[in-house]
């Protein structure tokens, strides 16, 4: 019986990791989704302020001595878009933090939804078992009772069996003596 038990319970936990893959494979590729998201903004970022570090170099002023107004600008617009790629990259590091909260959230609600579960499934396995010792216990008193209960019947058919006899011999004797009275 307890096997059957172990083997319920093994049954069920493979059950359940298995739709847990099934759902962490799902909800993973919206959390791999969003990481190439911001790791592509990164690599942007890398770029655009290499961009600039080389902006900040380059002096097309008097005779390539001095920077330029131009060359001030660029610098300051490359810098403008580095701080909006960053604030890209915060927008889309929250969104990704959000799914993974989401899931670990998720996984959590499901861990204890399969807890309550298996125990419920134990719970009931445990009563079956219970009714099943109750049953056995029963029948084996049952049994006792039962050879118990024919012997008392064989005795009293036996009794019942001796009396008849008895009986019909008195009637038979009575008769026999009742027949040789009338002769």
């Amino acid at each position: 019986m307890k096997s059957l038990k172990y083997t319920v319970l093994s049954f069920l936990l493979l059950f359940s990791l298995g739709l847990l893959n099934a759902q962490e494979n799902a909800d993973s590729s919206a959390f791999e989704v969003q990481r190439k998201r911001v790791n592509s903004l990164l690599d942007a970022r890398q770029q655009k302020f290499g961009a600039y570090d080389t902006s900040l170099t380059q002096k097309t002023g008097l005779f390539g001595l001095f920077k330029s107004k131009g060359d001030m600008q660029k610098s300051i617009d490359i810098l403008k878009d580095v701080v909006i790629t960053d604030n890209n990259i915060f927008l889309e590091t929250q969104q990704l933090l959000k799914i993974k909260d989401f899931e670990k959230d998720k996984f959590r609600q499901m861990a204890t939804e399969y807890d309550k579960q298996i125990s419920a499934y134990m719970g009931t396995i445990n009563k079956l078992q219970n009714e099943n010792e109750r049953l056995r216990t029963e029948l084996d008193k049952t049994e006792g009772k039962g050879l118990a209960g024919n012997l008392w019947l064989y005795i009293a058919l036996l009794v019942i069996i001796v009396l008849a006899v008895l009986l019909y011999r008195s009637h038979t004797q009575k008769s026999a003596l009742s027949g040789k009275n009338s002769d």
